[in-house]
């Protein structure tokens, strides 16, 4: 098979001591993180190998105000999908230690970079934490899926058993059991770059897709395909959804959106046994498909079934104008439907929504050894338009988000398994252009040695969201309505605690809009980020106000940025400027005076008088800590416009002057 490239390229030096890389801050990434009170991660393998330090990551979110002891008591951020003629907007932020940005011959970077940003979705159920392998789940404890390493001559019936023994409800899941198991046999591209390393085989000796430059050892991370993991775009379907490539040059883009899986079609070998279709196969080509008397299947990514439209002539009919222009695209073809593969169902023709184009633009300039801002101080990030689901189902998805850095001490693009190391007898008869650890004499009759671990010479970082929900639009809010979303990054504890998270502020800090926009106000957190022993290579501790260990946030007016002391609610313009379309705590007529009691409060109170909202009313309920504590770490929220104006917020508990700044600027025109 030809070598495919590409996230698989990349390169840092100072490798074998790696302190972090790349961080996603909002929507919260969990860097394999869910519910520990430590600071540094009990398991780096839960769901996902970040190849991050342990310290990173964001806890899930609760629902309540202490510590969820199952998912039904987790908090899922719950975004809402954009309408056929109004955008949804959400702000994606990270950082990323290594540097980024265009690669300009006028003003070089000291390497190459590449982000990749991703979202996996499915129809969502009332049961948040099936035992299945297939339900995108969060997990409540520790541990990883459990897989059981596949017997010789194994037949179905034999493998679903050993699936469900290793399945657990309470344990994450991304990637199905599947699509590991898939991985697990089938045999890698061989045309990619693997310079000195000793790839290992599988217990069916075979040379798979488990094993990778960057991971040797088939080190399994949750059900992570590591091919998959470290190459883009990948030579096999997958169940990922492309939604932007922010490359180092912008010449590369038509390659990306040429090969993206959004567009591009992609086959895999489909054995059977008997009527069922298998889940996997050795194969990994054509060729060797035809060889196992397989049938090689090209798939097309999908955003979602559209099972209304039963032929060809419905399907392509759907194709309205209005629709395409808006990149909603009905197809007739082969959708790569997980569910099927899961069910051993074989994939039949039909009608699917394809996503929307990837995005490709050259990234962000961002600094090398420096998990910081962009170059104009603003913290890096991608504005994400969320995607329109015709069938109008509530979607449960996940984001990813994939870095990876190069060099140009090699070619990274045309460097493939031809000039692979090469040993006969255990002699090296033929180099890998790099080398592990190599001594190099520069002339001066001295040896000195490079830090370069070639497992890693050319290396893929990453980070993931928690669960969130995809929603259809409230029927109050108007599919032309354009839709922001306002969130909270951050978590408990000062700069050096946290790093390498971050300390609170709200997400987008600083926004200008029309006043016929909308903004969903909504933010989560955890009970549990304590920051204890171990600190791994950090400080731990969790300095902030009220509980140890707890997330709080609120919402109040200020008169000016540099101001501390929120406005009296008599006196503010901020609440009496908005008119809300939707709210969570119900569609009772709360006025201004309730709506900052509401967001003041974290919705631990709905309003000021028991004759509105009877026990929720701030005269009837028990009094609320002034720092929060009673109030869940989490609020849904409400969606509102905003008169023209220019307004000022603060979250009162976490705002400590010289300590930590959470305040945000609203203008709009």
């Amino acid at each position: 098979m030809n070598n495919i490239l590409l996230l698989g390229w990349l390169l840092t030096l100072e490798l074998n001591l790696i302190s972090a890389n790349i961080y996603m801050h909002s929507p919260r990434g969990s860097n394999n993180r869910i519910n520990e009170n430590t600071a540094t991660r009990k398991n780096n393998n839960r769901l996902f190998d970040s190849q991050n330090n342990a310290r990173g990551g964001y806890n899930v979110g609760d629902d309540q105000a202490t510590k969820s002891t199952n998912e039904n008591q987790q908090y899922r951020m719950k975004f809402y999908q954009s309408g056929i003629k109004g955008d949804s907007n959400l702000r994606i932020q990270w950082t990323n230690q290594h540097g980024c940005g265009n690669d300009d011959p006028n003003d070089p970077m000291k390497l190459n970079c590449n982000l990749v940003l991703q979202f996996k979705c499915q129809d969502d159920t009332s049961n948040r934490a099936p035992k299945d392998s297939y339900t995108l789940r969060n997990g409540q404890l520790i541990n990883s899926q459990d897989y059981t390493n596949q017997p010789k001559n194994e037949n179905t019936a034999a493998l679903l058993k050993r699936r469900n023994s290793n399945v657990h409800a309470d344990r994450g899941l991304h990637e199905t059991w599947e699509w590991y198991n898939a991985c697990y046999n089938r045999e890698r591209n061989k045309g990619l770059f693997t310079a000195d390393q000793n790839l290992q085989k599988n217990n069916l000796g075979v040379d798979a897709a488990v094993a990778t430059r960057q991971n040797p050892n088939k080190q399994r991370s949750g059900y992570e395909c590591p091919e998959e993991r470290d190459y883009y775009p990948y030579f096999h379907p997958t169940p990922w959804t492309d939604v932007a490539v922010l490359a180092h040059n912008s010449s590369i883009c038509s390659y990306y959106k040429e090969n993206s899986f959004n567009r591009r079609p992609y086959g895999e070998c489909v054995e059977r046994e008997g009527a069922r279709r298998k889940s996997y196969s050795i194969a990994n080509n054509p060729v060797a498909c035809t060889e196992m008397e397989g049938e090689w299947v090209e798939y097309h990514s999908v955003l979602e079934l559209a099972t209304k439209y039963t032929t060809k002539r419905q399907c392509e009919g759907a194709n309205r104008k209005q629709l395409t222009d808006r990149g909603i695209v009905y197809k007739w073809g082969k959708p790569y439907d997980v569910g099927k593969i899961v069910a051993h169902q074989s994939i039949e023709d039909a009608c699917f929504v394809l996503p929307p184009p990837v995005d490709c633009k050259v990234a962000e300039w961002s600094r090398p050894n420096n998990l910081g801002d962009g170059l104009d101080g603003k913290p890096l990030h991608y504005t994400w338009k969320l995607p329109h689901f015709p069938s109008l189902k509530q979607k449960r998805c996940v984001f990813r988000l994939r870095y990876n850095i190069s060099t140009d001490d090699y070619a990274p693009w045309s460097t493939d398994h031809s000039q692979n190391q090469v040993k006969q007898n255990n002699v090296v008869v033929k180099k890998s252009p790099v080398e592990q650890n190599p001594l190099v004499d520069i002339g001066a009759n001295q040896a000195l040695r490079l830090a370069i671990n070639t497992a890693q010479f050319g290396r893929t970082f990453q980070d993931r969201s928690h669960v969130f929900f995809i929603s259809p639009r409230p029927a109050e809010v108007a599919d032309e309505r354009k839709l922001i979303n306002l969130n909270v990054r951050g978590k408990r504890g000062n700069i050096v605690q946290t790093y390498p998270a971050v300390e609170y502020d709200f997400v987008p800090k600083e926004m200008s809009i029309k006043d016929t926009d909308l903004v969903h106000i909504q933010w989560t957190g955890s009970n549990t980020h304590n920051n204890k022993a171990p600190g791994g290579d950090g400080q731990t501790g969790d300095a902030g106000e009220g509980t140890g260990g707890t997330d709080r946030s609120n919402f109040l007016q200020l008169l000016e940025a540099s101001h501390n002391f929120p406005v009296p609610i008599d006196t503010a313009t901020l609440y009496d400027s908005m008119t809300v379309e939707w709210n969570s705590v119900g569609d009772k007529q709360y006025d201004s005076k309730d709506l900052a009691i509401q967001l003041g409060s974290s919705a631990y109170y709905k309003c000021a008088s028991s004759s509105v909202c009877g026990k929720d009313a701030i005269s009837r309920k028990t009094a609320l800590n002034p720092t929060l504590d009673q109030a869940s770490p989490s609020y849904a929220g409400l969606i509102t416009s905003f008169k023209k104006g220019t307004y000022h917020y603060v979250c009162t508990r976490n705002n400590n002057f010289t300590n930590r700044s959470q305040k945000g600027k609203l203008v709009v025109r």
